[in-house]
């Protein structure tokens, strides 16, 4: 077959695609009537049909469930605390990535308090530090009590 058949054809196949889509419905129509003549009645096809939907997302809810199960038993492995037993244990952990960043170093921590002392050295206690004590009302007379 040349190119020069299929352009002289060309309006041919839209409609052939049409008559082979219009047969499919056809088809579909006369075995729904033929599934529908079968059953005592309609409601009865509407009856099965429901049971298969309900069948259906009953498997997708245990499916689901299932997955948020998992889901939450892994969430919570993963919260559960290191349980130390040996010092092999610590030593294996501090080696770790998760254990190098738990803990501050000593020379770090140092450092933070001599920062905190720096920081307050150059204020005197009772201006505004918030360190001083609520002053005394030593001019108010208790009347009335």
């Amino acid at each position: 077959m040349t190119w020069a058949a299929v352009l002289r054809f060309w309006p041919a196949l839209p409609v052939l695609l049409l008559g082979i889509w219009a047969a499919r419905l056809d088809h579909l129509r006369s075995t729904y009537r033929e599934q529908l003549l079968e059953c005592r009645s309609g409601r009865e096809l509407d009856r099965v049909n429901g049971e298969r939907d309900v069948a259906k997302a009953e498997a997708t809810f245990a499916k689901q469930r299932a997955d948020a199960a998992e889901t939450y038993a892994q969430s919570a492995q993963a919260r559960e605390p290191l349980i130390v037993r040996s010092t092999n244990t610590v030593r294996e952990y501090a080696q770790t990535d998760a254990g190098r960043a738990q803990c501050l170093g000593a020379d770090r921590v140092h450092g933070i308090d001599e920062f905190s002392a720096a920081l307050f050295a150059g204020r005197p206690a009772g201006t505004g530090s918030g360190n001083a004590g609520v002053p005394a009302n030593t001019h108010a007379t208790p009347t009335g009590r």
